[in-house]
């Protein structure tokens, strides 16, 4: 993996490592933040409907996998909330766009031109540990064996923002469910696959509906 990206893991040295458990979850300073942000990013006073964001899928027969081992960690941990569908898994990358219309077209043109440029080999996904976050999310996460998704994370977003900043702030994981109670951090078998291309998701909020509206090729 070294091999792969040594030039950007490099210039990324100290901020590809992912926190320890504290910084995993979502401090109460950072949802105020995220939440102003992406107040920012629809009309003021209309609950969101539309999203688009940036993710990478796993490839169908991983995704069963995951489904197979979450409804194990479920049973083992007496988490009672439902499992997201397999076609549903995802690991976001960047969240572009959150509005209360649907007249999104001009803006997927827009931003699938702007990730076309993206310059990034396929690359190998091992999530190696099981946490619950803050808000509830049971996640697949993961340290040296997403340092992938890291770089990848930080060239897309230069692409979608060019203006000149610090590296920001990303802890790759894969939402499994959301439950009231607590998991703490620990190892489990690595489950992973090749991700080849991101994909330009369209979610109508609330509906369980995903769109796959764009994919850009890696390689």
């Amino acid at each position: 993996m070294r091999g792969l990206f040594g030039s950007t893991a490099e210039a990324f040295e100290g901020q590809l490592r992912l926190p320890g458990l504290a910084d995993h979850s979502v401090s109460r300073v950072a949802a105020q933040r995220l939440r102003r942000r992406h107040a920012g990013l629809r009309p003021a006073g209309r609950p969101a409907t539309d999203r688009l964001f940036f993710a990478i899928l796993p490839d169908e027969k991983t995704a069963a996998a995951i489904a197979e081992h979450a409804e194990r960690w479920r049973r083992e941990h007496g988490l009672t909330g439902r499992l997201l569908r397999p076609e549903h898994f995802h690991v976001t990358l960047h969240v572009a766009e959150e509005r209360a219309d649907v007249s999104l077209s001009g803006r997927i043109g827009l931003l699938a031109e702007r990730a076309s440029t993206l310059a990034m080999p396929a690359f190998r996904i091992d999530f190696d540990r099981v946490l619950s976050f803050r808000n509830g999310a049971f996640v697949l996460s993961g340290d040296e064996t997403t340092i992938g998704l890291q770089v990848l994370h930080q060239r897309l977003g230069d692409l979608l923002d060019p203006t000149p900043r610090s590296a920001r702030r990303f802890t790759p994981h894969l939402t499994l469910l959301r439950d009231g109670k607590h998991v703490a951090e620990q190892d489990v078998e690595p489950i992973g696959w090749t991700a080849r291309e991101v994909v330009l998701v369209h979610s109508l909020i609330g509906q369980t509906t995903h769109r796959h509206v764009a994919r850009i090729p890696l390689g």
